[in-house]
């Protein structure tokens, strides 16, 4: 998630390790199986996941068991999330909201952050608006990412 990318979406992606052996199994680089939870737009959740071709071929092929509240749960209305937190509000439900000693301590770690932000102590990395987000990020998760 973030803001000005190239798509508007907010999901997180779970990357698991590379199977050991793969490439020499199979002769060619096996994508890595991944866990997605997808909030927004479309609530999803899928698994990508390797599984041998069918018939007599060893060649792998990534498939996707999938979870999508659209077309899962069609006879009900799923409302977007800005939709489900005013009814929240309305229903006196504060359980999508903060505690008062949640959010004391939010600014107690933010406030630091933010006046270094003011000062120029640490200014803040640009990229491109419409592009993935800053390169920096890709150092920042680690050598171990693949796209």
């Amino acid at each position: 998630a973030g803001k000005a990318l190239n798509e508007k979406k907010a999901e997180i992606r779970i990357q698991f390790k590379e199977a050991p052996a793969a490439a020499f199994m199979f002769g060619v680089d096996v994508p890595r199986n991944e866990l997605v939870l997808r909030m927004q737009p479309n609530e999803a959740i899928y698994m990508k996941t390797n599984v041998k071709s069918p018939g007599f071929s060893n060649e792998p092929i990534q498939s996707e068991l999938e979870v999508n509240y659209n077309t899962r749960f069609k006879e009900n209305i799923n409302p977007d999330a800005y939709t489900r937190l005013i009814l929240d509000v309305l229903r006196g439900n504060h359980a999508a909201f903060v505690r008062a000693d949640e959010l004391k301590v939010s600014w107690e770690i933010f406030t630091p952050l933010l006046k270094a932000l003011e000062n120029r102590e640490s200014p803040p990395i640009i990229y491109m608006q419409g592009s993935r987000g800053p390169a920096e990020v890709d150092k920042f998760i680690g050598h171990d990412y693949k796209r």
